[in-house]
């Protein structure tokens, strides 16, 4: 039987244990002192009393209070009387209450959150920010039960704040970012932009405008600047004067726009005319006008109509779209679903006929086997007239891809691509059929008439000629002519000198290391032939050792080129950066339709004009590294 002694030593035993695990320690200075681990004060406990410490934590660590005294809760009368206890009953009891131990430790460690000033609560909340601006995520989602779970599980000290929290920071956010990226823009000396219009679900008018740029390492740049509210009329006064007002607001100089490119609308061609900006026509845009002008005959019209219903067809009946499946596997076909094509896209009328073409017999066999659908069944007629208008098209399709990319220059593949159609890709062929001629015949004419307009056929020369891929490659003797007198006026003209700076860049790449001495030595030299020329016949000079040089490879970054050439073209390099930095296309401006259509989403339609602003601009131009 265990005596009274040695039950209170066990008792003053286990509660000195608990007291350290709930957190008191004994102060190492003063030992009738003890200090809580939990909220670090020291409390007076003379010669090893607890009462002071039970107060403690009665008053100030409630939740604590209570499991404390669930744990140290001993009956004297019930242990006294249980003499039987044997030592495998002791290891059950030590294990079970090591593991119940652990729990509340867990438990406590857990109710410990971090407080909202320090820096691990900063860090996480302004993670939780980025990713909710970034990826375009209703601020509603920090309430949802599914992303608290995963964020109390990555870390059960973290308090997620509410959406009140989230959507008050959007500005605080916005506003450093904006910052960034106006420092950025602001070191480039020539810029050139693209533009567009467009309505949200609850028919509120937008604006938007985005800048390209060559940045001093010589990288392609696009920023996204507004996504402005435009209530008023979009006559191409109101257009004109809304996009002097996105210049000024972001302390861009007209003077340094060197071209703006947009679609073919009216009101958009007048603004660039009021403002006496240089415009560019987008090159997807003429495309898909071409495209459709080929297209316009009244067998190809019935033949795309009777394609679309029977699409159609499959895309709202589950049963046929099963029947489809077993047909592909008897058939050996490959397992795809038709597609629906956009009146707006040409691109997507070209691969609905292409896919329609490929699936055609497991089509028909799953149409002949239905009663209702058989008259769906489209005729040889029309499968040719298909596979001439697929003939035709199909090729185009990878040219848009090739021109609306925001990385890499496309302005300069504009006239090499216009010849390539005229010389290959839409010259009559002896295997094409009659409608097959007819297309492309009406497609390039199309092409030819839009890209006369002299102000943009001199823009495009000039920036296929400093493209090492192309140079005078794709430009009659005329041209030629003109498009080196053009370039010399360019180059005389005052430009603030930034080709030192960027040289100091170049020798700091290690890449570039080791022919860098090389490359001194040839500019020497050359500075020794120059040194009694004038500057026409300096340009002169650069020109025809620029022309000397082979062409690069195709698949070569231009931009890169003239950055390890630098040293050598000084003259050309100075105006490189102010052509091709214009984009081919418009596609900029769509791609951020389709952000702004994300962000202002059917559970989102009350969101207020500036706050859609500030979510589009943090969606482009977020970094979160």
């Amino acid at each position: 039987m265990m005596n009274y002694s040695e039950l209170f030593q066990k008792k003053n035993a286990t509660i000195s244990r608990i007291w350290q695990y709930f957190g008191f320690a004994a102060n190492d200075t003063n030992q009738n002192k003890t200090l809580c681990k939990i909220c670090r004060k020291v409390i007076a406990s003379k010669s090893g009393n607890t009462t002071n410490l039970f107060c403690h934590m009665k008053i100030h660590h409630p939740i604590q209070y209570g499991e404390l005294q669930k744990t140290i809760t001993i009956n004297p009368k019930k242990q006294s009387s249980d003499s039987s206890i044997t030592d495998k009953d002791n290891e059950k009891s030590n294990a079970s209450c090591s593991s119940s131990s652990s729990s509340k430790q867990k438990s406590i460690m857990e109710s410990m959150t971090y407080d909202k000033s320090s820096k691990r609560w900063v860090s996480l909340t302004n993670s939780v920010l980025g990713c909710l601006a970034k990826d375009m995520l209703p601020f509603y989602t920090c309430e949802k039960d599914g992303f608290k779970k995963m964020l109390k599980t990555f870390d059960s000290r973290y308090n997620l704040p509410g959406r009140k929290y989230f959507s008050a920071a959007i500005p605080k956010l916005y506003q450093s970012t904006h910052d960034q990226v106006q420092e950025e823009i602001s070191e480039a000396l020539f810029f050139a932009g693209t533009t567009d219009l467009w309505s949200s679900r609850t028919m509120e008018p937008y604006m938007s405008y985005t800048v390209h740029y060559v940045d001093k390492d010589w990288n392609l740049q696009s920023r996204h600047l507004q996504t402005v509210f435009f209530p008023d009329d979009h006559t191409g006064e109101n257009l004109a004067h809304g996009l002097k007002d996105t210049l000024d607001s972001w302390g861009l100089k007209e003077e340094n726009q060197v071209c703006l490119t947009t679609d073919n609308g009216s009101n958009i061609v007048k603004a660039t005319q009021l403002n006496n900006w240089q415009r560019l026509q987008c090159f997807g845009h003429r495309l898909h006008l071409a495209v459709n002008s080929g297209l316009k005959d009244d067998r190809i019209d019935r033949a795309i109509r009777i394609t679309k219903k029977v699409v159609s067809s499959f895309s709202y009946s589950y049963k046929k779209k099963r029947e489809l499946e077993k047909k592909q596997i008897e058939a050996e076909l490959p397992k795809h679903s038709l597609i629906t094509a956009c009146d707006t896209r040409w691109g997507s009328t070209q691969k609905m006929i292409e896919r329609f073409l490929e699936q055609e017999r497991a089509v028909q066999q799953v149409l002949s086997a239905d009663r209702k659908s058989v008259s769906l069944i489209p005729n040889w007629q029309t499968i040719e007239i298909l596979e001439c208008v697929n003939s035709a098209i199909s090729p185009l399709a990878e040219f848009t891809d090739a021109l609306s990319g925001e990385k890499h220059v496309s302005v300069s593949m504009v006239m090499p691509v216009i010849a390539l159609l005229n010389d290959d890709i839409l010259s009559p062929k002896p295997e094409d059929v009659a409608l097959t001629t007819e297309i492309k015949t009406r497609i390039l004419k199309y092409m030819n008439e839009k890209y006369k307009d002299e102000s943009s056929r001199a823009l495009l020369n000039i920036a296929t000629f400093l493209d090492p891929r192309f140079k005078n490659k794709f430009l009659t003797d005329e041209e030629k002519f003109d498009t080196m007198t053009k370039l010399k006026l360019e180059i005389l003209e005052p430009l603030e000198p930034i080709v030192a700076t960027e040289g100091e860049n170049l020798e700091d790449s290690p890449a570039k290391k080791l022919c860098l001495g090389n490359l001194f030595k040839r500019r020497d030299r050359i500075q020794e032939t120059n040194k009694d020329l004038t500057p026409g016949e300096i340009i002169n000079s650069e020109i025809e050792r620029y022309l000397a040089l082979p062409n690069i490879d195709y698949n070569s970054e231009p931009l890169q080129w003239w950055k390890e050439h630098l040293i050598i073209f000084p003259k050309l390099s100075s105006v490189v950066k102010k052509f091709l930095c214009i984009p081919a296309t418009s596609c900029a401006s769509e791609r951020l339709f389709s952000v702004s259509g994300q962000i202002v989403s059917c559970k989102r339609t009350c969101l207020k004009p500036d706050k859609v602003d500030q979510l589009v601009f943090l969606s482009k131009n977020l970094r979160l590294d």
